[in-house]
């Protein structure tokens, strides 16, 4: 690589209001957090323990029904997973830094949840609040490898559904999606068309008992498929947009989120276009301002906060025990506890006693994490490739990007940010760091930072440069920015910010908002909820749910919060409900032909 190329691979009110600079030292007795409650206050105080889009939503909801909160974030930063972040030392000339992010966010039209939350939170100029930043993506790409052509889907041909909705027209609507999407061979497309619509049509006992078990990779038939089938219907389906292993997906999971997506390209149950993003990085068009209008409504935040663990009392929390920035326990009580940190940090500060309280709460040690973690490549000529996202689907580190500069309305990309050379942003997210890479033959895990980003560059360039142009230049290429939470030096490998994922049987083992302990409620995407998929939707319609079982549980006559099941097409609800008296037979969904 040239000298100029290297550059660029250079690794780069709650319970209680707290006092400030406590003293103290981590290995002292947990002092108490103290502070004023307000007149008529008496158990309305809540400890959010959590700041990312669960605890946000969580802290949004209850601070709009009177009640007193505090958020505490063991990071230095509120936003969880969906934050954007400075890219240290990069911001020259009066710019800003860089944008650099965990990954790109993607707000499909099918959540409806979340979109509630943005249209509430305020934003200069908006009408409809931070909402109005979501700007729709016109199309889709498959980049393939090997010098395969890639395919390109333009969501304006997927077409709508007919105003009556019948099998038959499902199943045609069905099959023309996949002929657009995969053109693979007729009688696969017919196959795949299929086993969507036994999915469709079956009733929810079914998909719970019987496709909750089932592998992906079986349901879809792709052992006796080529390998095309394979790797576009099973594989990368699963791998890119799931993040785990099609051998080991739930296929309730999986097939959830497809038909969700296949409702909302087909024009039905949507709250927007099937591709969304946002039209400046995250913090600025919609952390900040939400943080800012919790703010104002009298939220809380302390950052740098670990929860340690929580203590229980009379078959109550009493207290949690939290360390703060400074390294001192401190003891923060509360009249209510909601708990909305990734499950492999929550399950964490369930002592012994907590978990006799609730066994289920045991069971979440079984729920699985693993990685999905993003890079951004930083160019310095506009680079829009597509207008949508791009699915790098032969990619051993199922790799999916996304050119964002051209999202950014009223934003001038080499004026505004970084030192007056970067044009433009690829955001790519890794969901595989187990498998050999083509530059170096070495997963992802055992790879230096620098050797990741030449890695993924390499493997981008593979799908992308192979048919004759050059999309994607050395010359061009400027700094790149990975996720801080992943360490790598070659050896050994550790991820602070992991992906909760759903093989098989992984529904059975998911807790309740609301717990045996009368005053802990949990939070998150690991939590029990309609969509069934680690999302920014799963964590905010569970946070909906945890304060709704709050409001019950302290008899509250506020209203409760929406939430919003994904769309089921009512015509299709007679074939459910016979799937259901099938199902109880011991017989095959009515289209289900093996």
């Amino acid at each position: 690589m040239t000298d100029r190329t290297r550059r660029g691979f250079i690794g780069g009110a709650a319970a209680v209001t707290a006092t400030a600079a406590l003293a103290g030292t981590a290995h002292a007795a947990p002092r108490p957090v103290t502070g004023t409650v307000r007149k008529g206050s008496a158990g309305r105080r809540v400890a959010v323990l959590g700041g990312g889009v669960a605890g946000l939503t969580a802290a949004h909801e209850l601070a709009e029904r009177g009640f007193e909160v505090t958020v505490y974030e063991r990071k230095s930063a509120l936003g969880g997973k969906a934050r954007s972040m400075d890219v240290p030392g990069s911001g020259k000339g009066g710019r800003k830094a860089l944008p650099g992010e965990h990954g790109f966010r993607f707000i499909p039209g099918f959540y409806r949840n979340l979109p509630d939350t943005l249209r509430r939170i305020p934003f200069p100029g908006n009408a409809n609040g931070c909402h109005d930043n979501l700007v729709p993506s016109s199309e889709v790409m498959l980049a393939r490898m090997g010098g395969r052509e890639d395919i390109r889907i333009p969501f304006a041909t997927l077409g709508t559904l007919p105003p009556v909705l019948t099998p038959d027209a499902l199943l045609r609507a069905l099959t023309a999606y996949c002929e657009t999407f995969s053109r693979l061979r007729a009688h696969e497309i017919a196959y795949f068309a299929n086993r969507l619509l036994v999915w469709f049509t079956s009733s929810e006992r079914r998909r719970l008992e019987s496709w909750e078990r089932v592998p992906w990779l079986d349901f879809t038939g792709a052992a006796r498929m080529s390998a095309d089938y394979r790797q576009l219907l099973a594989i990368g389906i699963t791998r890119n947009i799931v993040a785990t292993k099609a051998e080991v997906a739930s296929t309730r999971t999986v097939a959830t989120c497809v038909e969700a997506f296949l409702y909302n390209a087909l024009g039905r149950g949507a709250d927007g276009e099937p591709d969304r993003v946002l039209d400046a990085p995250t913090n600025e068009a919609w952390i900040d301002p939400w943080t800012t209008h919790l703010r104002s409504l009298g939220v809380v935040f302390h950052t740098g906060w670990a929860v340690r663990e929580l203590r229980l009392e009379g078959g109550r929390i009493a207290e949690a025990v939290l360390e703060d920035a400074g390294g001192a326990q401190r003891s923060v009580t509360a009249d209510h506890f909601v708990s909305a940190m990734p499950v492999e940090h929550a399950r964490r500060t369930w002592n012994e006693q907590v978990r006799a309280a609730d066994p289920r709460l045991a069971r979440c040690d079984r729920l699985k994490t693993d990685w999905m973690t993003g890079i951004q490549f930083y160019l310095t000529e506009p680079t829009p490739i597509i207008h949508g996202h791009i699915n790098h689907i032969d990619t051993p580190w199922s790799i999916t990007s996304v050119s964002q500069a051209q999202y950014w309305r009223g934003r001038d990309f080499r004026a505004d940010y970084g030192d007056g050379t970067v044009a433009d942003c690829l955001s790519v997210d890794v969901s595989e760091w187990d498998r050999p890479g083509i530059l170096y033959g070495k997963p992802a895990k055992r790879c230096t930072r620098e050797e990741v980003a030449r890695e993924v560059w390499a493997q981008m360039k593979a799908g992308l440069n192979d048919t004759g142009r050059a999309v994607l230049r050395d010359a061009t290429l400027h700094s790149w920015f990975l996720d801080p939470a992943v360490e790598l030096d070659g050896t050994r490998a550790s991820n602070d910010e992991q992906l909760f994922i759903h093989p098989t049987g992984t529904w059975y083992d998911r807790p309740e908002a609301r717990t045996a302990i009368p005053n802990l409620f949990l939070a998150g995407d690991y939590v029990a909820v309609d969509i069934d998929l680690a999302t920014m939707e799963g964590a905010n319609a569970a946070a909906r749910t945890a304060v709704n079982a709050l409001l019950d549980e302290t008899g509250s006559r506020a209203e409760r919060c929406s939430v919003t099941p994904l769309y089921r097409a009512p015509e299709l609800e007679p074939l459910r409900r016979q799937d259901e008296f099938r199902h109880r037979l011991g017989l095959r969904n009515l289209f289900d032909l093996g």
